[in-house]
């Protein structure tokens, strides 16, 4: 089928890509596996030689219907829905895909909302997001992106990809990243929390003191410069900020 651009469709091809993906997932027989956006099902067909069950969420009504054509519905559920917009995702799920490069972030930060319900997670995704993703603080990578996931998630980068693995091929470089759970929940309020980063990064020129909604007493006692930037903050100082700002409102 021919890719469509509204849906940021870049179909992988390339075997020996897609083994190496199959060998980082490592699927066994009955583990619950969601797959997003399998376009053609280029990655579909060899997890579900491996599965007995696989459920696969696809926006393009086309392509869906293409998939569950092709597999009994035992075998293979098709959801035709935006990535978005799904929520079912059951304990212990694995959620795998090569993730439209278009909407990969906002995917990436729903996604996040339900770490306490995942196994594990591998995506095929623009290389620049991957390096966002597991940055370091204080290095030009490192943003919201990087905090918001790092605090939930252990990342490792896995491998590159060159465009040509692709139909079409994208003017970009990507890469395979899996994300594991952190085994202990987040200890601070998550809303707040993640309020603070968005506004925090908005103004990441900006030092902590004119970013941040903290009074100079705030810094003291959390052992921060104020005149650092957002940048030059761990996602630790951040769960720790969080923490003071919640219990300051509480008193």
């Amino acid at each position: 089928m021919k890719p469509r651009k509204r849906f940021g469709q870049h179909f992988l091809h390339d075997p020996g890509v897609l083994k190496k993906i199959i060998e980082a997932i490592n699927p066994a027989r009955d583990d619950v596996v969601v797959e997003i956006g399998p376009g053609e099902g280029a990655l579909t067909r060899p997890l579900l030689e491996r599965l007995d069950r696989l459920t696969a969420i696809e926006i393009d009504r086309d392509l869906a219907a293409a998939l569950a054509g092709e597999f009994p519905a035992e075998k293979l559920s098709v959801v035709v829905a935006d990535a978005l917009d799904f929520h079912a995702f059951p304990e212990g799920v694995r959620v795998v895909g090569n993730l439209p490069y278009n909407i990969s972030t906002p995917i990436l930060f729903h996604l996040a909302h339900y770490a306490e319900r995942v196994r594990d997670m591998h995506f095929m995704l623009q290389e620049e997001v991957v390096d966002r993703m597991v940055a370091k603080h204080s290095t030009p990578d490192y943003g919201r992106l990087s905090v918001m996931l790092q605090t939930r998630f252990a990342m490792t980068k896995l491998f590159s990809v060159s465009p040509g693995a692709f139909r079409p091929p994208p003017k970009v470089h990507s890469a395979v990243v899996r994300l594991v759970p952190l085994k202990e929940k987040m200890p601070c309020d998550e809303a707040l929390f993640e309020k603070i980063v968005r506004e925090a990064f908005s103004a990441r020129r900006k030092t902590l003191r004119n970013a941040l909604p903290l009074a100079p007493a705030d810094y003291d006692e959390l052992g921060l410069d104020p005149k650092l930037r957002p940048e030059n903050l761990a996602p630790e100082d951040y769960v720790r900020i969080t923490q003071r700002i919640k219990s300051r409102a509480a008193r």
